[in-house]
């Protein structure tokens, strides 16, 4: 039978194969179109399988935030080269995964996953994703470097349910999220940190300080902590476009100027392979 050029076209427009493939498809279904997606469907599951086991190193991450700013979502896609990280199609079905994975955290995207392996060419992998809501009223906020190889989303709490929609407060957790993916703090406050980091670095004070009388001893492991603290965590950095003032001292500023108490609640910076 005859297929018809529009239906060769059409078909390649809804699954991305090739023209051969697609005029395959047509013939073998009689120019069904639904049955010919189900054939080019079935093949790009083949070629997803044979795929599998190629390494996926290079990739995205992307983001996706809900209209309100209630919730907020970072997810890692990995494809084999950077050439393809950096493909239009690619970094499409990247934002459509976080879009899905933010309305349902359980969506099963495994046959969305190997359309796009066939239509590509390349192994890939939905490595990882995590989302992030305020405790009770506030935003979230994202940042997606240049590339998109390292993205932050943070969270922002408040006494307010008002400021999901205040500019100020969103410009600043804007500003937060960029501070974040600069500086890569380990945590929020002093109180998180890990106990086994804190001991890492009382011990490695303490052997810097032998010898010293035990007075001069305690100064010095105190004061080396402090400096820790103050480059680790987020609310004690000087803050990347002013180093004079700290992150907590223009969060407090922030919501002076707003007339309500904002709180950093917690912050998520995923850059890609850090998990290989």
């Amino acid at each position: 039978m005859t297929v018809s050029k529009d239906d060769v076209m059409s078909l390649r427009d809804k699954t991305g194969a090739g023209l051969i493939d697609c005029k395959r498809a047509l013939t073998e279904s009689n120019s069904n179109m639904e049955e010919a997606v189900s054939i080019l469907r079935k093949k790009g599951i083949a070629t997803a399988a044979k795929k599998s086991g190629r390494s996926a190193s290079e990739g995205i991450i992307s983001q996706a935030i809900s209209a309100d700013r209630s919730k907020g979502l970072l997810v890692e896609v990995n494809c084999e080269t950077d050439f393809v990280a950096k493909n239009e199609d690619f970094v499409i079905f990247a934002s459509s995964v976080a879009d899905d994975l933010l309305d349902n955290p359980d969506a099963d995207l495994e046959e969305k996953r190997t359309e796009q392996v066939a239509k590509i060419g390349e192994n890939i992998q939905i490595s990882r994703s995590q989302s992030l809501s305020p405790d009770n009223n506030g935003i979230v906020e994202s940042y997606v470097h240049t590339g998109a190889k390292v993205a932050v989303l943070i969270s922002i709490g408040s006494d307010s349910p008002e400021v999901s929609s205040n500019d100020q407060v969103i410009s600043m957790a804007k500003d937060l999220c960029m501070h974040v993916a600069a500086t890569s703090p380990v945590c929020v406050s002093r109180e998180d940190v890990p106990a086994e980091l804190v001991q890492k670095e009382m011990e490695i004070a303490q052997a810097q300080a032998e010898g010293k009388p035990p007075q001069a001893v305690e100064k010095i492991v105190s004061g080396k902590l402090d400096k820790y603290y103050s480059g680790s965590c987020l609310l004690e950095q000087p803050f990347v476009k002013n180093p004079d003032q700290s992150i907590q001292q223009l969060v407090d500023s922030v919501g002076k100027e707003v007339g309500t108490t904002l709180r950093v609640e917690k912050f998520l910076r995923f850059q890609v392979g850090e998990n290989a």
